[in-house]
């Protein structure tokens, strides 16, 4: 279901899933962005993506599709990574999925040791799913996710045949029928992970 059927439905529920799901993208691609310049790599902040404005990372086509079926992305962060080398790669692509479980296992901790407000309580809930959700999805190693940068960088000879994967015109296709074959297994892993943020502070 997507998100503009709780317009009209939930408009507070909408407006709640709405920034969470932008905040979350958005420190994802700043993660990958910080990471590489850190790391030497000029492009992202030649792009203008060494930032936290929404604008410079949320894909228009990405998030209609968040709209309008739940499922959406944002603007990949472009990298040289001749000028990172393999390690660099690895911890670039990683650094995305890794912002997105610091942000959930902060919001388990405030739910554990902070207000227990209706309001709060949602908020902090939403955002933690949508992070669960955002590291697991993106650490699987299938193409034109971070999981396949990671397994690339630890296996170069395999990272190349990715790459040339991810350029062929319907890699994208391939990539969101994978997605909708495994749904149920990919779902369960999210929940599993979810499940272990919030028991390992007790929330």
């Amino acid at each position: 279901m997507g998100l503009i059927n709780l317009l009209t439905s939930n408009p507070l529920a909408f407006v709640i899933i709405a920034a969470a799901l932008v905040l979350s993208l958005t420190f994802h691609e700043f993660a990958h962005a910080w990471t590489a310049d850190r790391l030497g790599d000029p492009t992202p902040r030649r792009y203008g993506r060494v930032t936290l404005n929404p604008l410079k990372h949320l894909d228009p086509f990405g998030t209609l599709l968040m709209l309008l079926v739940g499922f959406g992305f944002a603007k990949p962060v472009p990298i040289n990574p001749n000028n990172l080398g393999r390690w660099g790669t690895l911890w670039v692509s990683a650094a995305g999925p890794l912002s997105n479980l610091l942000i959930a296992l902060v919001c388990a901790l405030l739910l554990k040791f902070g207000s227990h407000m209706d309001i709060v309580y949602v908020v902090l809930t939403t955002i933690l799913s949508i992070n669960v959700v955002l590291a697991v999805f993106n650490l699987i190693p299938i193409p034109l996710l971070d999981g396949s940068r990671i397994l690339g960088a630890l296996v170069p000879s395999l990272g190349r045949s990715l790459a040339q994967f991810e350029m062929l015109p319907y890699s994208f296709l391939i990539v969101m029928a994978f997605i909708y074959l495994f749904g149920r297994q990919i779902s369960g892993l999210i929940n599993v992970v979810q499940g272990w943020v919030q028991g390992f502070v007790g929330a």
